[in-house]
């Protein structure tokens, strides 16, 4: 079934790109860049406009997939990948895609079963502190397998939803869980591979924002936070899931038992990417709130633009949903 003209209409707002002039970083600036979305029938191509915008990507990489089929659209460049020349991604975030290139099959199963079932309920509470309003255009940062876009697209009337993620292995999952949906939800979505410390999309792009255990792959957490209010449109909703580390001292003990000794043992059981899982995750966690303690965290949304900022502690802490709205007449936070 082909999109309606308003439906084309609010993709092509959404999808819209533009050469910045400001400078990435390193200093670089920052390259125009394009992307093609199938609709139905119906192909339309966004052009970046400038000069500056990148071919077609290397081969085996998918790039971008659009809605109804997930077909490959073979121009659509890898969103936020690093020019040719430019500085090696950092340590950090190549730990980050190689941790997730072994782990899509199974994703949605293994994740809830070894949190005991409370992974899929922090996303669906996620989407809840959300609510985006009917016909809104959502950004899904770290989509992964399409978990949380899948959820949106159930509660959202006549939503579309744009998932981004650095990982084309998970892009490739997702691109799977969507192309068996060939119902009206199956076209609502299109898949994008990028950063979120670059996102390719115009200022103020969409109308609701969610990301979801992001922020401890990042640099610069408050930077990221910047990127992200920038693309959300004054008045829009931001939310956000990332693991936590629970306050209460006994629950606090038990989590800690969990993440070193029980959680490496059942990853372990489950394959060898899944041990390497359960070995990186208590460490990362700890390490990141011994950095960036939750106060400041909500601090970094503040400086971003964002206010309204909620935070609900979920299992005892050890899940953290933030939620918050774009005050309205804010502009471009990146320099604050």
């Amino acid at each position: 079934m082909s999109a309606t003209p308003s439906a084309l209409e609010r993709l092509f707002d959404l999808l819209a790109m533009r050469t910045s002039n400001r400078s990435t970083p390193g200093g670089t600036p920052r390259e125009g860049r394009r992307l093609a979305f199938q609709i139905g029938e119906r192909m339309s191509s966004i052009p970046s406009g400038g000069a500056g915008a990148r071919g077609t990507p290397a081969s085996g990489v998918p790039a971008a997939s659009g809605p109804a089929g997930g077909t490959p659209v073979a121009d659509a460049p890898a969103a936020g990948r690093p020019t040719a020349g430019a500085p090696a991604s950092d340590t950090r975030k190549r730990q980050a895609l190689e941790l997730f290139r072994g782990l899509p099959r199974r994703y949605d199963l293994l994740s809830a079963a070894l949190s005991f079932g409370q992974d899929p309920r922090w996303r669906r509470a996620l989407v809840q502190a959300l609510a985006p309003a009917p016909g809104a255009r959502v950004l899904d940062v770290a989509t992964g397998t399409g978990m949380v876009a899948a959820e949106l697209l159930a509660r959202c009337d006549d939503c579309t939803v744009v998932g981004l993620d650095q990982s084309p292995e998970m892009l490739s999952a997702a691109r799977a869980r969507f192309d068996g949906d060939r119902s009206e939800l199956g076209r609502r979505v299109a898949l994008v591979e990028g950063e979120a410390e670059a996102l390719p999309f115009a200022d103020a792009s969409f109308d609701a924002l969610t990301f979801t255990y992001l922020l401890r792959y990042v640099d610069d957490p408050a930077a990221t936070m910047r990127e992200l209010a920038r693309v959300l449109s004054p008045g829009g909703r931001i939310s956000s899931l990332e693991f936590g580390v629970p306050p209460w001292p006994p629950a606090r003990a038990a989590w800690r038992f969990y993440t070193t000794v029980g959680l490496p043992l059942l990853g372990r059981l489950a394959s060898r990417e899944w041990a390497e899982v359960g070995r990186f995750l208590g460490p990362s966690i700890r390490g990141f709130y011994a950095r960036h303690p939750l106060e400041r965290i909500v601090g970094y949304w503040r400086e971003a633009g964002l206010s309204e900022v909620r935070v609900r502690r979920m299992s005892l802490g050890g899940g953290v949903v933030i939620s918050a709205e774009k005050a309205a007449g804010t502009g471009d936070a990146r320099g604050a």
